[in-house]
C-alpha cells in the first residue's frame, strides 16, 4: 500500500516532524500585494499546497529589505507585514495543522533588479553580465546579516516552523560563497572568509531565537556549473571540486542547521542545471550525486532534502536507456530514501501543475495527477515579472500566457 512507502513515512527535521517526505520547494510567483503582504492569489496557492498534504512547504523567497530585490511583487517580512503574515499562517494551519512551513529568507544580490532596486556585487571584477552592479563591502554586508536575523525573528513571531537561510541560485549567499569572490576582504578571498558569512548568519540567528523548536537550515547550490561558481576548483575554472561545498554543509550543521536542501546551478546562469527540462533531462541524475555527497557528509539526524525530482513525472519523459516504471518520481523517491542517498524529496514546477500531488500519491491516484509538462511557461512568467502559475492546467494562466506572448513576443533567452 502507498501509505507504507518510505515517501509517506514521517521524518524528523530538528525537533519537528513532517508527516511525509515530500517537500514543496520555494517557488517565486510575483503575486504579493504592493506592500509585500500575501495577496488573494498567494492565499489560493498556499491553501492548495496545504490541502495537498505535503510534509513541508517552503515559503518562497521573502525579503526583509527593499533595497536589493529581484521581483517587483515580492513577499516581504518587515514590521508592517507581521499582522498579515500571522493571519496567513494561522489560516494555513487551520486547513492542515500537520504540514510544516519554513520561510525562505532571501537577499537577491547580483540578480537584484536595477529598475526598482539596486544590483550589487562583492567583487572588484564584476561577474560577466553584471557590470551594472554596485560594489559593496563590510558595511553593507553587516546590514544584510542583521536583516536576515531580524527576518528570521519575524518568521518565528508570526508562527513559521523554521527558516531557510537562502544560500543558492545566484542570490547573495551563493555570490559570497563562490571562488569568484576572490578579493581579500572580511567575507572574500580564502574559503575561511567566504564561509564565515553563512556561519555568522547562523550564529546570530540562533542567538536571537534560542528556541530549538524553531528549525534552521539552508537551500544550497552544491555546484553552480560555471567558472568560479560554487563547487568549482577556483575563480576561473568550471572544474567540479566539491571540497568547499562539503565543508559548508558540515559547518552549517555544526552551527545549528537541522537540514540541508540540496540544489545545483543558478537559474540566472545555468538554468537547466538548476531545474532540468526536456532538452537536458539527464542533468537530473547529477542531483542524486550531490544529494549523496551531502548525506555522507552529515550526521544521520541532519535531514537532506533533494531537488530536481519534478522531471521524473510518471515515467513519461525524454530519458533514454531506462524503463518508465523505473524512472518516475515515485520510484526514485522511494529508492533514493531507501538507499541512503536522501531523506526527503522536493518538487518545484510540479507543485504548480498539481499542488495535490502528495495526497493523490498517498491515495494511489496517480491517474488523476496533473503531471508537469516541462513547458517552462512558469519560468517565462517569472522572468518577465508576471504573476506565476501553470499555463497548462490553469485556464487563467493559459489566457495570461497567450496575452503575454502577443504583447511581448517570445522570450529570446531563459535566464531569471
Amino acid at each position: 500500500m502507498a501509505e507504507k512507502e518510505l515517501l509517506f513515512t514521517p521524518i524528523k527535521i530538528g525537533t519537528r516532524t513532517a508527516k511525509n517526505r515530500i517537500v514543496l520547494n520555494a517557488m517565486e510567483c510575483c503575486d504579493a500585494l504592493d506592500n509585500g503582504d500575501p495577496s488573494p492569489a498567494t492565499y489560493k496557492r498556499y491553501e492548495d499546497y496545504y490541502k495537498g498534504q505535503a510534509g513541508l512547504v517552503i515559503l518562497e523567497a521573502i525579503t526583509p529589505q527593499y533595497d536589493y530585490i529581484a521581483r517587483r511583487n515580492q513577499l516581504s517580512i518587515k514590521e508592517h507585514n507581521l499582522p498579515a503574515l500571522k493571519k496567513f499562517i494561522a489560516h494555513l494551519k487551520e486547513i492542515n495543522p500537520d504540514t510544516l512551513i519554513f520561510f525562505q529568507i532571501t537577499h537577491s544580490g547580483e540578480i537584484s533588479n536595477n529598475v526598482y532596486s539596486q544590483r550589487i556585487r562583492v567583487t572588484e571584477e564584476p561577474l560577466p553580465g553584471y557590470e551594472d552592479s554596485k560594489l559593496v563591502r563590510e558595511e553593507e554586508i553587516e546590514q544584510v546579516i542583521k536583516d536576515y536575523v531580524l527576518g528570521s525573528e519575524y518568521a518565528y513571531e508570526v508562527g513559521a516552523d523554521g527558516v531557510d537561510l537562502k544560500l543558492c541560485h545566484g542570490y547573495l549567499g551563493s555570490q559570497i560563497l563562490r571562488p569568484f569572490n576572490k578579493d581579500n576582504w572580511k567575507y572574500g578571498g580564502s574559503w575561511e572568509n567566504r564561509r564565515q558569512f553563512a556561519i555568522d548568519i547562523y550564529d546570530r540567528t540562533r542567538a536571537a531565537i534560542p528556541d530549538e523548536n524553531f528549525v534552521l537550515g539552508s537551500k544550497i547550490s552544491i555546484y553552480e556549473g560555471f567558472p568560479g561558481g560554487v563547487g568549482t576548483a577556483g575563480p576561473d575554472t568550471a572544474l567540479m571540486d566539491l571540497t568547499e561545498s562539503i565543508d559548508l554543509v558540515k559547518q552549517l550543521e555544526a552551527h545549528g542547521a537541522s537540514y540541508i536542501l540540496q540544489s545545483a546551478g543558478s537559474p540566472s546562469h545555468t538554468l537547466d542545471l538548476a531545474h532540468p527540462d526536456r532538452r537536458t533531462p539527464d542533468y537530473a541524475y547529477m542531483h542524486f550525486y550531490f544529494q549523496k555527497v551531502c548525506r555522507d557528509a552529515l550526521k544521520p539526524e541532519t535531514a537532506v532534502i533533494g531537488s530536481a525530482y519534478s522531471i521524473y513525472r510518471d515515467g513519461k519523459q525524454p530519458f533514454c536507456a531506462v524503463k518508465p516504471e523505473k524512472n518516475n518520481l515515485r520510484f526514485w523517491g522511494n529508492k533514493n530514501i531507501k538507499e541512503g542517498i536522501v531523506d526527503a524529496i522536493a518538487i518545484g514546477r510540479q507543485a504548480f501543475a498539481d499542488p495535490y500531488l502528495p495526497k493523490k500519491m498517498m491515495e494511489g491516484n496517480e491517474k488523476d495527477i496533473h503531471w508537469c509538462t516541462l513547458c517552462d511557461h512558469c519560468v517565462e512568467f517569472l522572468i518577465r515579472q508576471h504573476h506565476v502559475g501553470c499555463a497548462t492546467y490553469d485556464p487563467h494562466f493559459t489566457d495570461e500566457y497567450v496575452k503575454m506572448i502577443k504583447e511581448e513576443g517570445k522570450l529570446k533567452a531563459k535566464h531569471t
